[in-house]
């Protein structure tokens, strides 16, 4: 039988299957059937294909069930975030790993599409997918003009 074992996130969860992303490789894989899980949340698990046509994926092993918060937060980013974005054109992506654990990205967007940008960031699943794939347990976004910082976090 063929296995996988890696850190998964839920993409899609219903009644009778599961859909999840390896948050390393981007595999997608198939549940046969739900062992309770929910969208969104993120697995530490070693799948099982199933036979005979091994197209489907039941859990063998389940480490770890989790969810990674992410929040827009009314807070300016920081300092380092603002000098980092100072010297992009509009539309440029700077990362930085933090001291420790975590990454700081800032993307320099036009005047009066931070808050949009922000909400656009939070609401897509490689957000919980790349703070999955670090290991960080929460995900922090600020906005100011011009700037938008998303901060992948440990606790």
């Amino acid at each position: 039988m063929t296995q996988k074992e890696g850190t998964f996130l839920v993409t899609h969860a219903d009644e009778s299957s599961v859909t999840v992303r390896d948050v390393v490789d981007a595999q997608v894989l198939t549940l046969s059937e739900n062992p309770g899980l929910e969208g969104g949340a993120v697995i530490e698990a070693t799948l099982e294909a199933e036979p005979p046509m091994e197209v489907t994926y039941a859990v063998a092993d389940l480490a770890a069930e989790y969810e990674i918060p992410v929040a827009v937060v009314d807070l300016e980013p920081t300092q380092q975030a603002k000098d980092l974005a100072a010297d992009q054109p509009v539309g440029e992506l700077t990362t930085q790993e933090r001291a420790g654990t975590g990454e700081l990205h800032v993307l320099t967007v036009p005047d009066g599409e931070a808050a949009p940008t922000a909400d656009d960031v939070a609401a897509d699943e490689e957000t919980v997918a790349r703070a999955a794939r670090l290991g960080v347990d929460r995900v922090e976004i600020r906005t100011a003009d011009g700037v938008v910082s998303v901060r992948y976090l440990p606790d």
